[in-house]
């Protein structure tokens, strides 16, 4: 399973991609909006920071609109994901571009008929919004059951990529399913660090050594 950071905080960016555990990056106008700077800037910086798929989104819902923004958001660098939401326009939008070697992510899908329309228009990705969907009173993963399985039948190349994740239980869940990509907050992805018996482990470990220091001053390890 690949791990994308769903942030557009450099800090963040930075932090987690020093250990080597990103995949990508997914960005969007919200996120964007949250952090100080020229938003092209930080594009730019991300773009640069991360090597894998960086997936940045067009502000349009006309089909001009999107396809001219598409291609600005793609000179920010080739390893750049041009989301585009899930209406008729933007589904046009990414045929036009899936035929010009852009990759897409269409984004919004909260059903499996939707990511079926999205992956035969030939996005590269689909993002199932689980979170929203149990806000909502649904089960979220079981769309994700839903197009795994669809995708697999018949052999779409589409990526499945899960957002909206709320907790660490969801990415078990996504990686059971069989789903290709989660995309996690940064405050999700930092509770997948932590257990308390870790911390009690090491703990232990911490204070049975320091005995063994204070028996020997010059210990040296």
């Amino acid at each position: 399973m690949k791990i994308f950071l769903d942030s557009a905080n450099l800090e963040s960016i930075k932090t987690y991609n020093d250990m080597g555990i990103l995949d990508g990056v997914t960005t969007n106008p919200s996120l964007l909006s949250k952090e100080k700077g020229d938003p092209r800037k930080v594009m730019n910086e991300i773009v640069r920071i991360v090597k894998g798929p960086v997936n940045l989104e067009v502000i349009g819902t006309d089909y001009e609109v999107m396809i001219e923004e598409a291609h600005r958001l793609k000179k920010y660098g080739e390893n750049v994901v041009v989301k585009i939401p899930m209406i008729p326009a933007g589904l046009r939008a990414v045929k036009r571009l899936a035929q010009e070697g852009i990759s897409t992510n269409v984004t919004l899908i909260f059903s499996s008929n939707q990511a079926i329309l999205a992956a035969k228009s030939g996005a590269s990705y689909v993002s199932p919004f689980i979170g929203r969907l149990d806000d909502n009173g649904q089960d979220g993963m079981s769309i994700v059951r839903e197009i795994t399985q669809i995708f697999a039948n018949y052999k779409f190349e589409t990526e499945i990529l899960v957002a909206s994740i709320r907790h660490p239980i969801h990415v078990i869940e996504a990686g059971k399913c069989g789903a290709d990509i989660v995309t996690l907050p940064p405050e999700i992805l930092q509770k997948m660090f932590t257990h308390p018996l870790t911390d009690k482990g090491l703990n232990g470990f911490l204070s049975d050594w320091n005995k063994v220091k204070d028996l020997n001053p010059d210990l040296l390890f």
